[in-house]
C-alpha cells in the first residue's frame, strides 16, 4: 500500500507503508530532456529580482553588461525517427555582451521587451530557450537558482525509442535517510 506524487523535472515522492511503518522514497529519473521553466514563470521571477544574473552550466556568471539581443518564437517542425510529426514552439531570447561595460539591463525592463515580444508567443506559455555566444551560439533551457537564472544545457534524444527497440532507463530509487547521508552532490553521486 502506498501512494506517489510525481513532481516536475522527474521528481516523485512515494509513501510506502511496510510493516505499519510508513517510509518515504524519493526517486530521481532523468529522461535527456532539458529542464527550463516557461514564460510565465520567467516573468514572474523577473518580478521578483532587483538585478539580472544569468549563470552558465560551468558556474561562471554571463557579464553583467549583458544585452538581450532577439526576444521571439522558435517553432520547430519536424519528424522524429520513428516517423512521427511533431512540433515543438520555444521562446527565444539572445544575450549578448559587447564592450560596453557600464551597460546594466535592469528586470523591468526585460519584462518591457518581454511585452513588445508577448504578440509573438500566440496566446501560448512556451518553454524558454536562451542563445547565447561562445566560440558558437549555443543554446541553454533556463531555470531559477536562488535571486539568478541559471542556464541549463540542452540534450539531444531519442524521441520513438520504443520504435528504435531502445529500452527504457529504469527510475532510480533513493530513500530520504540516503540523501541526508550524503556529503555532497557530484558526478555518479547518485543525488540526481
Amino acid at each position: 500500500m502506498g501512494a506517489s506524487l510525481t513532481y516536475r523535472n522527474n521528481i516523485s515522492l512515494s509513501n510506502v507503508i511496510s510493516g505499519g511503518r510508513m517510509y518515504s522514497i524519493i526517486s530521481f529519473y532523468h529522461q535527456k530532456h532539458h529542464f527550463t521553466i516557461r514564460l510565465s514563470e520567467f516573468k514572474t521571477a523577473l518580478s521578483q529580482v532587483q538585478q539580472l544574473h544569468f549563470e552558465l552550466p560551468s558556474g561562471e556568471l554571463v557579464p553583467a553588461h549583458f544585452h538581450i539581443t532577439e526576444a521571439g518564437l522558435l517553432t520547430k517542425h519536424f519528424i522524429d525517427c520513428g516517423g512521427t510529426v511533431r512540433k515543438e514552439k520555444r521562446a527565444t531570447f539572445q544575450l549578448w555582451s559587447a564592450n560596453d561595460t557600464d551597460h546594466r539591463l535592469a528586470a523591468d525592463k526585460l519584462l518591457k521587451i518581454i511585452d513588445i515580444a508577448q504578440p509573438l508567443f500566440e496566446e501560448e506559455d512556451p518553454e524558454i530557450e536562451i542563445e547565447y555566444q561562445q566560440e558558437s551560439i549555443n543554446k541553454y533551457g533556463l531555470t531559477t537558482k536562488g535571486a539568478h537564472f541559471s542556464l541549463t544545457p540542452l540534450q539531444t534524444d531519442c524521441l520513438a525509442k520504443e520504435k528504435c527497440g531502445i529500452p527504457p532507463q529504469p527510475k532510480k530509487k533513493m530513500k530520504i535517510s540516503d540523501l541526508q547521508n550524503q556529503q555532497a552532490c557530484a558526478p555518479g553521486g547518485g543525488c540526481c
